[in-house]
Parts: structure tokens; sequence; C-alpha cells
């Protein structure tokens, strides 16, 4: 390479893509496969820690006495929590580093899992899944970017997904601990399992690297380039050839009191609202009907508690299914059209059961099986692609924003499917998340940008909008 006469900032900042090029022609190794693997721990609890409070709740529902909107205002307490865990972790991340982020997040919501265990009426078990909704929410997207920034361009949507499954898997995890548990060891066992991340929590920064490009967009070019090189002396030690470096031109910096609010700048505002409005439609639709449904089946058909746990198990099922379709054809078909086409066809299923009327517990089970087969794709692509179309400068920060509107959508859904429920009709939910997944669909149609198989410095560039 020709040496060149550079001003510091633009030395780092050719340096900067240099780290990130090296890091995008890696081949996927065992090493990416052990991060992998350690995160993936923590995010299956994750999402067991997320959905124990539904099969908990049938439990307590009856001996707590617990009306309508006591047991709403239980399972928005954690999204609440997970709003503001969004926020203060996607700004810690950028200034503390990604790794000590998740850690923090890991650590708080697996120590608040045990508090749970020892809630002895509504508002105790409300203010201690608030606490917990604060690492839960500060874990995902924090360990999305750091997944995402040591992936390859080529192949990067099914990487991930590949990883994140492993929090679809937590949700089917949670389903049959929850159904095989909580009849025979009550419902605090669920929450005791959910303590695990702590002990993990002690351990993490030992067990992984930070994130190199996050290094290097802070000006540590040499702790940087020392992981790059360890990861590439190992590869070449096994006997891998790495393809020459392609580079994508230096990203513009943007000053730094400005940095919080540039994903509304002009070049980002078009991909921004669009993908917040993704997450709404979404996950109002998916965590609305995925922490009603055992409660539903319990109360309104009147099921056996086990009945109500097993139904709940085959809709996250269903929904994992529609998560591995995901997996391995959303880099062929692309981010546009995949999201589009599944909000549509999971709005459309909704639409025709509040059509037909809900009045027996099967016709229930299988249309909303078939709605979360749908939408779980989306939800599980929507992390990916959010920290897709940001630098590395804002994209913990604007991912963990753009996932705040899942928060927002997580802690208004079952709200709005309690009062739903006692002034309207049972009907009247299926309408609400139909009309709003198709609201989904409409928008990513026409504000989704094209990601598919480029460098996150390429995914990312101002000229994509």
């Amino acid at each position: 390479m020709a040496q060149l006469d550079l001003v510091p900032s633009q030395a780092a900042a050719v340096s900067a893509e240099i780290v990130a090029a090296r890091l995008d022609r890696l081949p996927i190794s065992s090493w990416h496969l052990r991060i992998r693997l350690i995160l993936g721990i923590a995010t299956f609890f994750d999402a067991v820690d997320l959905l124990a409070i539904s099969f908990a709740l049938p439990a307590i529902v009856g001996p707590w006495h617990l009306s309508p909107q006591q047991v709403g205002a239980i399972i928005s307490a954690a999204f609440v929590g997970q709003l503001i865990g969004a926020f203060l972790a996607g700004w810690a991340a950028e200034v503390f580093g990604r790794l000590r982020t998740a850690t923090v997040a890991i650590a708080i919501f697996g120590v608040m899992s045990l508090a749970c265990a020892f809630a002895w009426d509504a508002q105790s078990l409300m203010t201690f899944r608030f606490i917990q909704g604060i690492g839960l929410g500060g874990e995902v997207p924090i360990a999305t970017t750091y997944i995402i920034e040591l992936a390859r361009g080529q192949g990067r949507g099914r990487f991930y997904i590949l990883y994140e499954l492993v929090f679809s898997f937590g949700l089917v995890g949670a389903a049959l601990l929850g159904y095989e548990m909580v009849p025979r060891l009550g419902w605090q066992s669920m929450f005791y399992l959910g303590a695990a991340p702590a002990i993990l929590a002690l351990f993490l920064t030992r067990l992984l690297p930070e994130s190199p490009r996050w290094l290097a967009s802070q000006g540590r070019l040499a702790e940087a380039e020392a992981i790059v090189s360890k990861i590439e002396r190992r590869l070449e030690a096994s006997g891998k050839i790495l393809p020459p470096l392609v580079l994508v031109s230096p990203v513009l910096e943007t000053p730094s009191f400005r940095r919080w609010f540039e994903m509304l700048d002009p070049a980002y505002r078009r991909r921004t609202l669009g993908v917040w409005a993704m997450w709404f439609c979404c996950f109002s639709t998916t965590y609305g009907l995925n922490t009603w449904m055992p409660t539903l089946y319990r109360t309104t058909f009147n099921l056996p508690l086990s009945q109500a746990l097993g139904y709940g198990l085959v809709v996250q099922v269903c929904g994992i299914c529609g998560s591995i379709l995901c997996a391995f054809n959303i880099d062929k078909v692309g981010r546009r059209l995949w999201f589009a086409a599944a909000l549509l066809c999971g709005g459309t299923t909704l639409l025709i059961l509040a059509g037909i009327g809900a009045s027996i517990a099967t016709t229930l089970l299988v249309f909303v099986s078939i709605g979360a087969f749908f939408m779980s794709s989306v939800s599980i692509g929507l992390n990916l692609y959010t920290a897709e179309i940001y630098p590395t400068r804002i994209r913990a920060f604007a991912s963990s924003v753009g996932g705040a509107w899942q928060r927002v959508a997580a802690a208004t859904g079952p709200i709005v499917v309690a009062y739903l429920l006692t002034g309207v009709g049972l009907s009247s939910v299926f309408v609400y998340f139909g009309i709003v997944a198709l609201i989904g669909a409409a928008v990513a149609a026409g504000f989704t940008v094209e990601t598919k198989n480029r460098s996150l410095e390429a995914a990312s560039a101002r000229k994509l909008d």
C-alpha cells in the first residue's frame, strides 16, 4: 500500500477503514462460532426471562386476585424498563464499549430474575420486573451490534440470524420449561432458572474481546489491530488463505455534539423513521399476542393450566420455524421484500381470524400460530437490519433507539389487549393487531433500504437513501 502524508484525523480514518476491511474479509471460523456461543447463552436466558412472566401469570392470577388491568401492568412493567435500558445501554456502548455494556446488562437481568422469585404481590412483582427490564432492554441491541461488527458482509444475514435464533429457542425453551416446571415446581421456578446469566457476567470480559470496529472508531487502533491480527494468525495457522482487502471510502466524521442526533440528519432520516415504524408495528403485535395468549386460554376458554401453557408452546414453535426460514433466505430475498411480505401475511392472517371469530380455542391457536410464523421472522430480522444501516460511531445507540420503539410497542400492546377485551371483545384484539401489521408492511415496502451482502461500511453509507 502506498504511503500517504495525512493529518492525524485522516490517518485515523484510513486506519479504521483498514481494520474494517480486514474484519470483512475474514471467513467464518471457530473463533466466530465461539463468540456466538458465549453470547448466545446470555441471549437464550434473555428470552427465557422475558417470557417467564407469561407462564407465571396463569398460576398467580387467581391466588393473587389480579384484574386484567393489573395483569397488563405487570407485563408492561418489564417493557417500560427495557425502554429505559435500551437508551442507557445504547449511550454506554458508544462511550464505554460494546462488551462492558453487555456485561452489565446481563448481570442486571440475571440478578433481578432471582428477585422476582421472591415477589409477594402485584406491586412487588411489577417493581422487580421493571428493574429487570433495564437489563433485558440493554442486552439484545448491544449484543446484536457486537456480533454484527464482527461479521463479514457476505452472508451476514444468515450468520447473525442463526445466532439470534438462540433468542427464539429461548422463547420456546421458556414455553417448554413453563409447561413442565410451573405446574410441578411453582411459578417461582422460572425466575430461579432465569438468574443463571449472572454467573456468566462474572467472566464475560475475560472470555471475549472488545469490538475492533468500536476500538478503531475511538482511536484505539493498536488494540483493534492486535485483535484482528490474532484472528488472522489463527486462521492462517489452520491453512486458510485470506482474500485481498477491499477498502470502502473513509466515513466522514460527525462533530461529537451532533452525533447523538445524526440518525435524524437528512441523510439518515428516511431509513430511521421507517425502521422505527416497523419496530412498533411488528412488536406491538408479537408481544401483545405472545404475552396474553396463555392467560386468554386459561381465563376466556377455561382451559386447564397445562393445556393453556401447551398452546403457548405451539405458538412459539411456529415462530421459531418462521425465523429459521428467514435465516436461510433473507440474504437471497433481501430485507425489503422479506419484511413487507411477512408483515402482509401476518396481518392478513389476524384479520381473517377476527372475521371468522375466535369462539373456539383451537381456532385461535391455529391462526395465532400462523401469524406468529410470519411475524417472528420480521422481529428477528429487524435487529439485523437496524444495526446495518448506521455507521460504527452511532450504531449501538441508533440500534438501541430503534429497539426502544419495540419496548414502546411491547409496553402498550398488552395494555391495549386488556382494554379491548374488557371494553369491546376478543375479535377487536385481532382487528387492531392485523391493521397494525398491514401498516408495517406498507412502511417496509416504501422505506427499507437494501443492505444484503454489503459490508457494514457500504450498507451504512449515506448515498443508499
